[in-house]
């Protein structure tokens, strides 16, 4: 299982960054190492500067290379959301020196991911989702604000990467990202119904 990450897909997220808005989907890439097991995430010891980015997160369900859009939307049948936790000062620093951002965005628990619900149920092209910390909204996000929306991802990224049942998607963030620290309290919000909880040690 691999995990392929959406960099700078909601425009004002991007510019939030500093970053310009792309002509292509930025991709960057973690390993399944990543994934948080249970809802504890620690600090890791390397950054004083951990943010976290709420993303809705597909998972494929058919395989395929070359994937056209029109026909991207077979290789999926649900949804979920997921927290991309960034090591924001490793990655200015790595993005500074024209190096890649593997260090700052693929560590150990670096990757929270949901439940998945079946696709049907919503309205892909008009989902909201939120998060709240410590019961206060600092991402609120909707789908219809993306630059690249799901088919778009799918059908480029397959252009690189075969994609494999199982794989995730994640699809990018909305503004608002922010720092954690310790004792901080993450609630994920899909629609109305809360999906994720994680306690920050």
């Amino acid at each position: 299982m691999k995990i392929i990450c959406i960099g700078r897909n909601y425009s004002e997220h991007a510019k939030e960054l500093g970053n310009e808005v792309p002509e292509n989907p930025v991709i960057f890439m973690k390993p399944d190492t990543a994934v948080l097991k249970g809802n504890d995430f620690y600090i890791p010891e390397f950054s004083n500067d951990i943010h976290y980015e709420l993303e809705v997160v597909l998972k494929i369900s058919k395989g395929g290379k070359y994937i056209q859009k029109e026909t991207a939307h077979k290789h999926y049948e649900e949804i979920g959301l997921g927290i991309d936790f960034t090591a924001r000062d490793l990655q200015t620093a790595l993005k500074s020196k024209g190096l890649p951002w593997e260090l700052a965005k693929g560590f150990d628990g670096s990757a929270v991911v949901s439940s998945f619900f079946k696709k049907e149920n919503f309205r892909l092209d008009n989902l909201s989702f939120s998060l709240l910390k410590n019961k206060e909204q600092v991402q609120n996000g909707n789908t219809k604000d993306m630059l690249f929306h799901f088919d778009d991802i799918i059908a480029f990224a397959s252009q690189y990467f075969t994609l494999r049942v199982g794989d995730l998607i994640f699809t990018g963030t909305p503004k608002g990202v922010g720092k954690v620290d310790e004792n901080d309290i993450l609630e994920a919000y899909l629609e109305e119904e809360k999906i994720l909880d994680i306690r920050i040690l």
